[in-house]
């Protein structure tokens, strides 16, 4: 059922336009009816919410006005319960220049010693009052959630605000890209624009050259590639752009990258996305300026590098044009959080990369060790380059100190097996070379018993159970095939925790958290505890 868009009362909301209830300009929908209700007087307008919080799916007593997003994301309004937004010169004034809402003073107190509010005065908020209402003078403007929904007459923008550089829009009712081409062209000095939670309409074209801007930002916009690759154009000097939460699953490359495209960009926030195909972006690998590529939070299960994945590919078989440029170049820092990675070849892939020195893996099966993967200090080993690890610095100790804790974990587990050895473990005899470790020698009668020490491990127990309170550290010295089990009988014993059980720990330079050492049949050389290693003992709950 379709509503009809004559003169007054259905004038005042068209199809598809943004809008929000009347006094709460945070919760915005998109209209998606105006018409009658059937047994209800007078005109409604149908929206369907951004947050889901509605009462139906657009249909009411079997009669369907709209098709809603969820079953639960859209209901009816009446029209003088909904505002089309304001425009941008209004949000700047309510912003700058208007008085403190009630909300904002109710904020600014602190609690006497008698549990009383005591209003709070800062000192020289009029002067920085004074200086923000002074529109020529502003770099920087921050409008978000306003309700803005249009920009106004542009010569007076630009005599406004004449020398703002940073813009964030961030919530309000903007949908069309003709705006976002005027405000830029209006503001000659404004090179980072925020447009995050605001639908933009699916046609990018026809936008003018933005050369001044720099940094833009489309979080959850509903953006997708075939729109960036329509915007390319219209952004030959941008060096972020930021692209989080649009659901975009592959990259249509076309000829954004072999036509001089985005040759500045060093930084493309990728995160939250759909993409499960590291092949999409492959197609990115040829960017020369690309620094940075955030990938957090999307699917993908492996990763390598162009011409040195295990199916043999070459290069030309990925579309790329230069020889004389090597793929990801210039990439220093890859965000790989929170996906679906599960194989040491992708970690060993990231060796390739000419530049790579900052990488994030977490939460994802290959480093969680829970789920088989390997523990920090074997993604250090393994990982020659690596300066900064899931947000935290590799110093040169952790690094000597972890790839001689691989070196022999490594020994310990395949010495029988050098050809193995090579092929499950590249850096293996690099690093065992470089930090002169020598080779076990196997056991005989002629070189006599060995000796009981030689395979000890001196390991520092730390309790922090709190029903034992604090203790001093433990050293105790270990056989090095000691498994999880026993220590935990042995935990149980020093620190009295027969009546709850232990629950261990490994405290591991370089790691935010420590890992959980639940597997009891594990070995302390398994795991690659030694003598630097210390264990934290807590209580199961």
């Amino acid at each position: 059922m379709q509503g009809s868009l004559r003169e007054s009362p259905f004038e005042a909301f068209k199809l598809d336009q943004r809008a929000h209830p009347a006094g709460d300009s945070r919760r915005v929908g998109t209209v998606k009816y105006v018409g009658p209700v059937e047994g209800h007087g007078g005109t409604w307008v149908g929206v369907d919410w951004d947050n889901g919080e509605g009462k139906h799916d657009g249909s009411i007593n079997g009669v369907r006005y709209f098709r809603a997003k969820s079953e639960k994301s859209g209901s009816f309004v009446r029209i003088q319960s909904l505002s089309g937004g304001i425009s941008l010169l209004e949000a700047l004034y309510v912003r700058y220049r208007g008085e403190a809402t009630k909300e904002e003073e109710d904020d600014m107190y602190v609690l006497s010693t008698s549990n009383k509010r005591v209003s709070v005065e800062l000192v020289g908020m009029d002067k920085i009052q004074d200086k923000l209402s002074r529109f020529e003078e502003l770099k920087a403007v921050s409008l978000p959630y306003l309700g803005v929904s249009s920009l106004g007459e542009p010569c007076k923008i630009s005599a406004t605000i004449p020398n703002l550089k940073e813009l964030d829009l961030t919530g309000n009712l903007l949908s069309e890209w003709k705006d976002v081409g005027l405000l830029c062209e209006t503001l000659p000095t404004l090179a980072v624009v925020n447009l995050s939670n605001n639908l933009m309409r699916k046609n990018a074209t026809g936008m003018p050259k933005l050369h001044h801007l720099r940094v833009l930002v489309l979080n959850n916009t509903g953006i997708s590639w075939e729109q960036v690759d329509m915007l390319k154009g219209s952004l030959p000097s941008i060096e972020e752009l930021h692209l989080m939460g649009n659901n975009i699953s592959t990259i249509e490359s076309g000829s954004s990258f072999i036509d001089g495209s985005f040759d500045s960009l060093r930084l493309l926030n990728l995160e939250n996305n759909s993409i499960a195909d590291w092949e999409e972006i492959v197609k990115l690998s040829q960017l020369r300026s690309l620094e940075q590529i955030h990938l957090n939070k999307n699917k993908l299960k492996r990763i390598f590098y162009p011409g040195n994945d295990s199916i043999g590919r070459k290069l030309n078989e990925y579309d790329i044009h230069n020889e004389s440029f090597k793929p990801f170049q210039n990439l220093s820092c890859l965000l790989l959080g929170g996906n679906c990675i599960e194989d040491l070849e992708s970690l060993d892939s990231l060796n390739y990369f000419p530049k790579l020195v900052d990488i994030r893996l977490s939460e994802n099966p290959i480093t969680d060790p829970a789920k088989g993967g390997v523990p920090r200090f074997v993604q250090v080993a393994r990982l020659a380059r690596v300066e900064v690890l899931n947000g935290s610095e590799v110093r040169a100790r952790e690094r000597k100190e972890s790839e001689i804790r691989y070196v022999r974990l490594v020994m310990s587990r395949h010495g029988d097996n050098p050809e193995e050895m090579k092929r499950l473990h590249p850096r293996f005899m690099e690093l065992k070379d470089f930090h002169g470790i020598e080779d076990e020698m196997p056991s005989n009668a002629a070189a006599g018993p060995k000796k009981m020490s030689s395979g000890l491990i001196s390991i520092t127990l730390k309790c922090i159970a709190a029903s034992v309170g604090e203790k001093p550290l433990q050293t105790k010295k270990l056989p090095a095939t000691t498994t999880i089990g026993k220590l935990k009988l042995l935990c149980e014993s020093i620190f009295n925790l027969k009546s709850t059980g232990p629950k261990l720990y490994l405290q591991e330079e370089g790691s935010p958290l420590p890992t959980l050492l639940d597997d009891e049949m594990a070995s302390l050389v398994d795991l690659g505890i030694d003598s630097s290693s210390i264990i934290l003992i807590d209580e199961e709950s």
